[in-house]
């Protein structure tokens, strides 16, 4: 049974294809030959839909594009001379800001989401991934339910249980993907004034997040990558180290159609004394830290707990430093001095002044400068794997996770008991327990494929005060899910009444606390319904 499932295409597809993809045949693949707003575009499509992006590239793209004169296009036409630019460049002086310099759009698919977090960990590239709430996990990938296949599981005894198992979690899954867009249809009937579009979008994303727990974190999902060779090359570094074996051996998939792009800034990824070596060391000290870790804790594991966000960290003088930050771009003093001016004044007038830098907000998306960045606070957090999948993706945050397992319980959301359907729910959070538990002391490292993203995972968080700015005003708004804004809202209470109510916490003034309501996409799809309309004059 082979790892992924290979796409087919017609003759004239695949002529049509191998001019903009690196190839026709594996789920890593680059874009080339493509203006940048199409392959923008390519990846914006590709959280909302099933397809791969070959195949969307052919149904939705293809069309709009004068392909006529790409037929003798060819991807290495000038790349001998640059690369030998680069080596007297790179290798010669060792200017590694060359590889920030050049950029790849690479399609990475069929990765399982425990991969996705691996694939999604730095800060200077960017992401999207294929969303739980767009994309019912009921459609099958050349025949089969879309989760990975671990080679070494498959061929051991515990092999059959395993995609038995699986199976039986998306037939749970599948089941209840009609019952539960039918219970939104009968709990929140359809407003006239609303397009029948809008509200089976709506819909959709309600039933859809309402199960999305219950898919293990096997689960298959595309995700598309933007990055400068730099980038690439620390990213392949950490998955070549990395204790999974689905990473090192994607990182090869990814390595091999790099090196058709932009193979010059990927050349010390497998030198024995460059890339190996660097890996190694990374693999070293992770291994060291797990016995170190063990030696001081022993067996001692945390049971199942509640949702928890707690703020651990902050700096009590946060305030005085951010407004001094504030301040220092305006004046012409040393910044001691303007210290010490800020400290001397009364909590109204530093009030003022953060009031004044922040401005007159219309909406989120108007934020103020780099002297909130000046103070920053530090969360311990427990909430479900889906959440922390959402929040993890904020590249501008410091984040760390405990290994994913099925010990602190999970969380069902209150419209599946509404529904009545909570002991199919809770059978498939058995099931996945039962399989963890089962893969744990032969594959610890693949075990985490057959926990459910219900079940709670730990993780810490970090962030200045311009970043809890973007991500709890983002993260709150009503079209979000439940999970993740419940964890925001805590976070922001947590900022206010623990760190202090003028601390920041007021100029986050996007925040939303309000309740979910019944459909949280139904007013961001009444908007698009109105840019539709706007755009072709209807």
């Amino acid at each position: 049974m082979t790892v992924y499932i290979a796409e087919e295409f017609t003759a004239t597809e695949a002529d049509v294809l191998r001019r903009y993809f690196t190839n026709l045949d594996q789920p890593v693949f680059a874009l080339v030959n493509l203006p940048e707003v199409v392959k923008g575009a390519l990846f914006a499509r590709y959280s909302r839909t099933a397809l791969s992006l070959r195949r969307l590239f052919l149904k939705e793209f293809v069309g709009e594009l004068d392909i006529e004169g790409d037929q003798s296009i060819d991807a290495t036409i000038g790349l001998r001379r640059a690369e030998e630019l680069y080596d007297v460049v790179f290798f010669e002086y060792g200017d590694d800001s060359v590889a920030q310099l050049g950029g790849v759009h690479l399609a990475c698919e069929q990765a399982s989401n425990v991969l996705t977090k691996v694939l999604e960990w730095g800060r200077l590239m960017s992401y999207l991934e294929q969303s739980t709430r767009y994309i019912a996990y009921d459609q099958r990938l050349g025949g089969r339910y879309r989760f990975y296949r671990d080679p070494d599981i498959l061929s051991s005894s515990l092999g059959t249980r395993y995609v038995a198992d699986m199976d039986r979690i998306f037939d749970a899954y599948s089941g209840l993907v009609p019952q539960m867009q039918e219970f939104f249809r009968s709990v929140e009937p359809k407003n006239p004034a609303d397009s029948d579009f809008a509200y089976r979008m709506a819909i959709k994303a309600r039933g859809l997040d309402a199960i999305r727990g219950m898919l293990p974190s096997a689960a298959l999902s595309n995700v598309g990558i933007y990055g400068t060779g730099q980038a690439y090359e620390a990213l392949l570094l950490r998955m070549r180290a990395h204790p999974l074996p689905e990473a090192r051996t994607y990182a090869d998939l990814m390595l091999a159609e790099l090196r058709k792009v932009v193979p010059s800034f990927l050349k010390r990824v497998d030198l024995p004394e460059r890339g190996v070596r660097t890996s190694a060391y990374m693999a070293d000290v992770r291994e060291s830290m797990e016995a170190v870790a063990d030696s001081v804790f022993g067996d001692e594991v945390g049971g199942e707990v509640d949702d928890l966000v707690e703020l651990v960290d902050f700096d009590p003088e946060g305030e005085v430093k951010m407004v001094t930050a504030m301040l220092y771009p305006y004046a012409s003093l040393p910044e001691r001095v303007i210290e010490a001016r800020v400290r001397a004044m009364g909590i109204e007038e530093r009030i003022s002044i953060i009031k004044t830098y922040t401005g007159d907000r219309a909406h989120r998306r108007q934020r103020p400068g780099r002297a909130f960045e000046r103070t920053g606070y530090r969360f311990d957090v427990v909430s479900d794997y889906g959440a922390f999948r959402d929040l993890q993706r904020h590249r501008m945050l410091t984040i760390e996770w405990q290994p994913l397992s099925p010990r602190h319980g999970y969380v069902r959301p209150a419209a599946v008991e509404a529904a009545g359907v909570a002991e199919q729910f809770d059978a498939v959070m058995d099931r996945s327990a039962s399989l963890h538990d089962a893969l744990l002391e032969e594959f610890p490292d693949q075990a985490a494929y057959a926990v459910s993203l219900a079940y709670r995972v730990r993780y810490s968080m970090q962030f200045n005060a311009r970043e809890a700015m973007h991500m709890l005003e983002l993260r709150t708004s009503p079209q979000g899910h439940e999970a993740y804004r419940r964890v925001c809202q805590r976070m922001h209470t947590e900022i206010a009444v623990v760190a202090g109510p003028h601390a920041g916490a007021a100029a986050l003034r996007f925040v939303d606390h309000s309740a979910e309501p019944a459909l949280g996409r139904l007013d961001a799809e009444r908007k698009a319904d109105q840019k539709r309309a706007d755009r072709t004059g209807g």
